[in-house]
């Protein structure tokens, strides 16, 4: 007699189901598939970015896995949109919207067809979140697998990156590089497919993945161009099938609070990208656990800053691979208390049993807990007047981490995009692009192009840029996002006005507007909030359902439980009889 059901069931057994393995059989399947498991495999393959054109052979070896273990691999895709592409235009608006829909479309197959397990792929900076996010919200026996970064290039004797291009478009408008090397370096920086090869939103992500447990163990570092990833995906399907035989642990079991501050610590130690302060709530969410920018602040200061990595230090991710990986990060920082090694992983062990036999760090790429680059980790959280809710400023590599100067007001990235390509700015300003939040954007769109040409013109730490919207994961410089609440809806950064003394100070954690309260006041009263941007299509529903950055712009209130499938009909089939794999 049958002892175990599947979700899965519901779709194959009775005589009602006789359409619905129609359907099946239609797809190639045949008795014996249709009895097993049937695991979801969700990527982003495809030609839109480099970031996930590792994911086909991956994807192929996942299915694989999951074959090999007793397992019918169901395919799907989900969309991608690319903030290299998306940078400086109206495209960025829909780069963060693309992680709710990702998670959308993935709750929508999976619960659609009652599938049994998931290995979600992501390779790029909104679909790494977005995956998790949909395989934690399942919460279905699941692996999440990153497609891996590229491979740094080389140009002039020394490693560069994608930013690099970000930056010589800067250095060109001042004189500091020809047009005829910029267009050299365009061709150099990413000489293979897989994500921007710096310590930015993908890679950090990845970390996410590992220090969560997530993930297959030590995998996060390993290039995408790498042949040893198909075995990590191949792996990944193996793992789904021991996780249905074993009941779990299920994506929720795994995400627990211990986790997510584990994960925040991982950020923290590498000086990983400012996004991840908006990512980790927001998969907090998933898991109907409340945790929002305060509690990554307080990880973020107790946490030393270990990894030597771009953009605020020397090195890229196959450096750490090649020192032995993330598990050379997580062992030295569960050995100095900053991670909890007892929590679980897919695979049942601890991170502890996982990652406890990894090198010891090397004292370049990865320093020892007790002689860290910084003692209180990459990034900062602010508040004061001008972000009750708290803002975000990444310290690693600075060398400067006070600024006060006078306010330059933009409403919108694309008119101080202009001023700062026409070098209408001077030394000392605090610039200021407001008007570009969640729902003010609406999209929150990251200010790379901008921060990159203030950077290419020697500017880097000689002004200050403050916005409501996002920075990528390889911005640098004295630049503070995600600053909650946002300025459409009545934020503090809704009154300031030019010329207004501005103090951001990393050091004390704060971020002032130097007015009186009751001139503020007066502002706030005379106040109105703009017409929204759009008014039709995408960007307009997510406006009305997302939240504010300090809880991870979100657009639903996370946690709820999906409900279990109806039990199939009790009475004995031609084909329930063949299903000895659960039998």
């Amino acid at each position: 007699m049958k002892t175990k059901r599947l979700r899965s069931d519901i779709t194959r057994e009775g005589l009602d189901r006789t359409p619905h393995r129609a359907f099946m059989r239609a797809t190639g399947l045949d008795d014996e598939d249709i009895a097993k498991p049937m695991v979801g495999i969700v990527s982003m393959r495809g030609d839109l970015s480099p970031c996930n054109m590792t994911h086909a052979p991956q994807v192929e070896a996942a299915r694989m896995g999951v074959a090999s273990a007793g397992g019918t691999p169901r395919e799907f895709s989900t969309i991608s949109v690319s903030d290299g592409i998306g940078m400086n235009h109206e495209g960025m608006k829909f780069s963060l919207v693309s992680r709710e829909l990702i998670a959308d479309s993935i709750e929508a197959v999976v619960h659609g067809h009652a599938h049994d397990g998931l290995v979600a792929f992501g390779g790029c900076d909104k679909t790494l979140p977005g995956a998790m996010m949909g395989l934690v919200r399942c919460n279905v026996p699941g692996v999440f697998v990153y497609g891996g970064s590229a491979l740094p290039g080389r140009f002039e004797g020394r490693d560069i990156t994608v930013l690099d291009a970000y930056e010589a478009v800067g250095a060109a408008q001042t004189g500091k590089m020809t047009e005829e090397k910029v267009m050299m370096l365009e061709r150099a920086c990413k000489p293979t497919i897989g994500a921007c090869a710096g310590q930015f939103t993908a890679n950090t992500m990845a970390m996410v993945a590992e220090a969560l447990g997530l993930t297959v163990p030590n995998s996060a570092m390993v290039p995408g161009v790498y042949s040893e990833r198909l075995d990590i995906a191949r792996r990944a399907g193996q793992i789904v099938m021991k996780l249905i035989e074993n009941g779990g642990p299920l994506p929720r079991d795994i995400v627990t609070r211990k986790a997510l501050e584990n994960a925040c610590a991982l950020v923290a130690a590498t000086g990983g990208s400012t996004n991840a302060a908006l990512h980790i709530p927001a998969i907090a969410n998933e898991a109907g656990i409340a945790f929002d920018v305060d509690d990554v602040a307080a990880v973020f200061a107790r946490t030393p800053l270990i990894g030597d990595l771009r953009p605020g230090g020397k090195y890229v991710a196959k450096d750490v691979y090649d020192i032995g990986g993330v598990s050379v990060l997580i062992r030295e920082l569960i050995r100095s208390g900053h991670i909890d090694g007892s929590c679980i992983t897919v695979t049942g062990r601890t991170l502890a049993e996982e990652h406890g036999a990894a090198p010891a760090p090397d004292e370049k790429v990865v320093r020892r807990a007790d002689q860290p680059i910084l003692v209180d980790g990459g990034l900062a959280v602010l508040k004061g007047n001008l972000a009750p809710s708290g803002a975000l400023l990444k310290v690693a590599g600075l060398a400067k981490r006070v600024h006060e100067g006078p306010a330059r007001v933009f409403d919108g990235e694309d008119a101080c995009a202009e001023a700062v390509s026409q070098r209408r700015y001077a030394e000392g300003d605090v610039l200021i692009i407001r008007y570009e939040g969640p729902a003010g954007g609406p999209g929150m769109r990251e200010m790379l192009g901008v921060t990159a040409l203030i950077y290419g013109q020697q500017m880097g730490e000689k002004v200050a840029l403050l916005t409501d919207g996002r920075f990528s994961g390889a911005t640098r410089g004295i630049c503070v996002g995600h600053i909650a609440p946002e300025a459409a809806a009545g934020g503090t950064l809704a009154l300031v006005r030019d010329g207004d003394r501005i103090r951001v100070d990393g050091d004390a954690r704060t971020l002032e507007l130097l007015v009186d309260d009751a001139e503020l006041a007066r502002r706030r009263a005379a106040w109105q909030p703009p017409a929204p941007n759009h008014k039709a299509g995408l960007l307009s529903k997510y406006a009305k359902t997302v939240g504010q950055a300090d809880t991870g712009a979100v657009t639903h209130d996370g946690g709820a439980q999906w409900p279990e499938p109806a039990a199939p009909p009790l009475e004995p089939t031609r084909h329930s009889k063949k299903r000895k794999h659960h039998e």
